[in-house]
């Protein structure tokens, strides 16, 4: 169960309309006027029962009391996870919260309606908290599922420090006043506090755009791709593969599922800081992959290896990995049970080139980012380190900062808890200041001993390669929640939001202002889709201001109308949303030739794929 709990001036609430899950309800119910309440925001969910509620009430309770609240008001509020339980399990235990809380003033809004509210937060440092409640049963099984690490990983003490410019400054001496989304990622790094209170913005916008939502028949976390989302997903894909193989990698495939018995991965299992998907088999049980190593250290133990093949780069796009996250973690696009991970591993035959694999990996990262539309403005740098690493290379940590010349987070830990010795992430920090490492290299020093991976030496004796983990561009589905979070910033700040247009599913629409110029513009669309160029064509019955409103709500890059003038000069009447404004929008007359032109050049040799919906808008369902 999640709990947002509001200490609230008032609250209102007045019911709208009923879903098919709605409860019924009397007429004095439909609204309601309260004063000084708690209110008490509230998604039951799977797995819930009466301990839960028990425990709901104590924390409903100690609140109330500390917050000097006589009144409660329990709100049905969905948006607070994606594990709801089913609607009748969600009423009965709504019901029994209430009545085990009738010492108060207590106020159930109706479940299953829409309604309007209003509220007034009172703002002092106990009007806003949030709670995530598990029964008993729950809570030992997750503690069972734990790995050594994720245990570890718990008590790990960690120093924080700010590097820049060469120098260490201890992060209470460091001066963050011109790095102020530095400071919010080092808050939300150092309080560990992972959980999500509030649904981001990019959740409403990747619904709106009708790229993805959540799949009620599946887990948690595992979410469903629209043809648009699709499409945003597969270019990613290709590009980011197409760059690990470009730096030199070789592309192989290995399975999804391993026996939790074989000796090697039941040790490595222990080391991971994750929690498994656990299946059974005819006769064993599997746990299904959260990362490639498992396959792709497998198959180089089996290799034979000489130092003229080092450094030695594999590399699979995972569809997907599975690492069973916590509910209260679990939010759109940011954080998955099911996700797409581009997994690179290098061998290299000694810490000198190790460390150059690093930075030449730290710059391809920087790259692969950038042309997703992502600067080094839009995140973050962390780097992990122990202790011993940092102090016998300063210089080699003190290059790595210089790169993109910006203070970066360093977490220095006084012992090794896991397999690496250095990492770096780079992080995007969102509009709720949670923060997402996207790239990421690590410097493992532990599992060519444990997965028996050795080469062969100029003096022919077998030695022990250092291994590097690289992900160029993180998890695939977190950078599309990085793109559509940056939009929403990009918003806030008075921009038109917008994907690169090598993202866009529709690059071009193009709107008749009759239906007299129908025919030229599906012509027209049709000779621009032969070019490489997605475009579509609003042939719908609605006026052309709704049409070029509509385009704009879909974040089309380039809006073109024709009527009888753009015929007869043999042009278009083209609006360009990248140099527009909220205030103001770009017309231009172009050719079709001139606006294929612009759109190749911008696109440059990113990867192409044709429209994922009918060219005509009329002929297409609505995902919404």
């Amino acid at each position: 169960m999640k709990l947002l709990l509001i200490h609230a001036n008032y609250m209102e609430y007045e019911v709208k309309k009923a879903t098919k899950i709605a409860e019924k309800i009397d007429e004095d119910q439909k609204s309601k006027s309260i004063e000084e309440p708690l209110v008490v925001f509230t998604a039951v969910e799977k797995g819930d029962d009466e301990d839960v509620v028990d425990k709901a009430v104590k924390e409903i309770r100690d609140t109330a009391e500390k917050v000097g609240a006589k009144r409660v008001v329990i709100y049905p509020y969905a948006h607070l996870s994606s594990n709801l339980s089913s609607p009748d399990l969600a009423v009965k235990l709504l019901k029994l919260m209430e009545a085990k809380l009738l010492d108060f003033e207590v106020y159930r809004a109706p479940f299953g309606w829409y309604k309007a509210f209003r509220i007034s937060c009172k703002g002092h440092p106990l009007s806003e908290l949030s709670r995530e409640i598990k029964s008993d049963k729950e809570s030992a099984k997750e503690d069972k599922e734990l790995t050594q690490a994720l245990k570890d990983e718990e008590k790990v003490k960690s120093f924080w420090y700010i590097l820049h410019a060469g120098k260490l400054y201890n992060i209470n001496e460091f001066d963050f006043s011109e790095y102020p989304k530095l400071k919010k990622f080092a808050d939300y790094e150092m309080s560990k506090r992972r959980a999500v209170d509030r649904t981001p913005p990019h959740v409403e916008l990747m619904r709106r755009l009708q790229i993805a939502d959540y799949e009620d028949a599946s887990d948690s976390g595992h979410m469903r791709y629209y043809p648009k989302g699709r499409l945003i997903k597969s270019l990613l894909e290709d590009f980011v593969t197409r760059k690990c193989i470009e730096y030199g990698a070789m592309e192989v495939e290995t399975p999804i599922m391993y026996s939790r018995e074989h000796p090697t991965l039941r040790r490595y299992l222990e080391r991971f800081p994750a929690r498994q998907y656990i299946i059974k088999g005819d006769k064993r049980e599997f746990f299904l992959r959260f990362a490639a190593c498992f396959g792709q250290f497998l198959m180089c133990s089996d290799a034979v290896i000489t130092y003229k093949n080092l450094p030695l780069k594999i590399y699979e796009l995972t569809r997907y990995s599975f690492r069973k996250e916590q509910r209260g973690e679990l939010v759109g696009l940011r954080r998955l049970r099911a996700f797409t991970m581009p997994d690179m591993h290098t061998l290299t035959k000694d810490m000198e080139q190790a460390k150059n694999e690093f930075i030449n990996q730290y710059r391809l990262s920087v790259e692969t980012l950038r042309a997703i539309g992502l600067n080094p403005e839009d995140y973050e740098v962390a780097i992990r380190i122990t202790r011993d690493f940092y102090e016998e290379n300063r210089e080699f940590i003190n290059s790595i900062s210089n790169i993109l010349g910006k203070p970066i987070l360093i977490e220095m830990w006084d012992r090794r808890f896991f397999y690496f010795v250095l990492k770096f992430e780079f992080n995007f920090v969102d509009a709720l200041d949670k923060a997402s490492a996207l790239s990421t290299v690590q410097i493992d020093v532990e599992n060519a001993e444990r997965y028996d991976i050795s080469y062969v030496g100029e003096d022919g004796k077998k030695r022990r390669p250092y291994i590097l983990h690289c992900s160029a561009s993180g998890a695939i589905e977190r950078c599309i929640y990085a793109l559509l979070e940056k939009a929403h910033i990009d918003m806030e700040n008075g921009k038109l939001p917008m994907l690169p247009v090598w993202l866009s599913p529709v690059q071009v629409r193009i709107i008749p202002v009759s239906e007299k110029f129908l025919g030229y513009a599906v012509n027209i669309a049709e000779r621009m889709n032969a070019s490489l160029i997605r475009v579509d064509v609003d042939d719908r019955d609605e006026t052309l201001g709704k049409k070029i409103r509509d385009a704009s709500t879909e974040w089309i890059p380039y809006i073109a109308v024709v009527g009888e003038k753009e015929v007869e000069k043999r042009k278009l009447a083209v609006t360009i949303r990248s140099e527009s404004t909220l205030k103001s929008q770009k017309k231009t007359e172009m050719s079709v030739e001139e606006l294929i032109e612009r759109i190749r050049v911008e696109c440059g040799n990113m990867p192409f794929k044709p429209l994922p919906l009918p060219l005509k808008l009329s002929e297409r369902p609505s995902f919404r």
